[in-house]
């Protein structure tokens, strides 16, 4: 009688992109949940750097099993990671973007347009020619490297070099962050604990 009617593709689509509460509320959930996490602040904190540092990558499609790698690599909690790797989401992501690429093209002496829309047409071209030479070792058609040898050399690289800095610094703020702010929310809990009369029997 009650059941929720199952949301379509679309409409989970759509909330990747704008949340149906909005960015302010996400935000909040995704605060709440990650000082409600069963682990160690500092455990914490590390997997929401990683999660905050795979989100300045190029690794597009891979910024949630990276994270979750990175964080176990470094004694992170993994579920931290996840919610730190939404710092790179459909708002923050072309200016991470422009400011990664426009880095790394000047550390590396790269020329290129820094138009938000060209970049991400950069990645979509090179996706496309990606599937094709997939497909091309079963159908025999011929594989082509040139879009990807260009985009290689323009686009993934210096997004790669230049995004390490940021990122970086995203991650060491991000975990200073979480730490005082984990460590605040379970000394509360721990108290609330305490002052809870025993049960009955005790």
């Amino acid at each position: 009688m009650f059941k929720r009617k199952p949301r379509s593709y679309s409409q989970m689509a759509s909330d990747m992109v704008y949340p149906r509460g909005g960015w302010l509320r996400a935000a909040q959930y995704a605060l709440h949940r990650l000082r409600r996490l069963p682990d160690q602040p500092h455990r914490i904190g590390r997997g929401v750097a990683a999660g905050a540092l795979m989100s300045f990558t190029p690794l597009f499609g891979l910024h949630l099993v990276g994270s979750m790698a990175l964080a176990w690599a470094i004694g992170g909690n993994m579920l931290a990671s996840v919610i730190g790797s939404f710092v790179g989401n459909p708002v923050t992501i072309p200016i991470i973007a422009v400011t990664s690429l426009g880095l790394g093209r000047w550390m590396l002496g790269v020329e290129g347009s820094m138009a938000p829309a060209a970049i991400f047409e950069a990645f979509a071209a090179a996706g496309r020619q990606l599937a094709h030479n997939a497909l091309a070792a079963f159908d025999g058609r011929v594989a082509e490297w040139d879009r990807l040898a260009h985009f290689m050399e323009t686009i993934f690289l210096p997004y790669l070099v230049g995004g390490l800095g940021p990122g970086l610094l995203a991650a060491v703020a991000f975990h200073y962050m979480t730490v005082p702010l984990v460590s605040v929310y379970h000394a509360r809990r721990a108290a609330r604990l305490a002052r809870k009369p025993p049960p009955d029997g005790a």
